[in-house]
């Protein structure tokens, strides 16, 4: 697997597949739904915005440090641009999947902010999608191409569920 060739080509490649995929799902999709139009919750207001812009924040946050991650490796989390060596730094430490999970924080903050049932009708949908990718795509390529690399690091960090405290090789 060939390494990108510059550090300035692994940021632009990142960036750029964070706009075309995280982007798209987590931001145009959404907005097409919802019209992005708040929902008055009235006297819940105190409580459901701050919730819902915090599951924003937190998603935005770990998704821009994991995509950041794989720069820093020299390559972007796209499929046809890979690190050269399994990214296990960072979030990874916590959660296999955090670019999903943080994807999926983002729209269900969404949903909550908007009051909008289709936004979770959508996550579950985007849900079922990665998990399918993962289990049929990239599990399967992650350990043909690391090995028992990959599989040590499997077995102890789970894919859907942080673990409380960082896993150390």
């Amino acid at each position: 697997m060939a390494q990108t060739a510059s550090p300035a080509r692994a940021w632009i490649g990142t960036i750029l597949f964070l706009l075309l995929a995280p982007g798209v799902i987590a931001g145009l999709i959404p907005w097409l739904i919802s019209g992005w139009r708040w929902r008055d919750w009235g006297g819940l207001a105190w409580v459901v915005v701050p919730i819902a812009w915090i599951l924003i924040a937190v998603g935005v946050v770990i998704l821009l440090h994991a995509f950041a991650l794989f720069a820093l490796h020299r390559g972007t989390p796209a499929p046809v641009a890979p690190t050269q060596n399994l990214v296990v730094t960072g979030a990874y430490r916590f959660v296999r999947n955090p670019m999903y999970l943080s994807v999926l924080n983002i729209i269900l903050g969404q949903a909550l902010l908007y009051g909008s049932w289709w936004l979770v009708l959508y996550a579950i949908i985007v849900l079922t999608m990665v998990v399918g990718f993962v289990k049929g795509y990239e599990e399967p390529t992650l350990t043909r191409t690391y090995g028992e690399e990959y599989l040590n690091y499997r077995r102890h960090v789970p894919g859907w569920w942080p673990l409380l405290k960082p896993w150390r090789e």
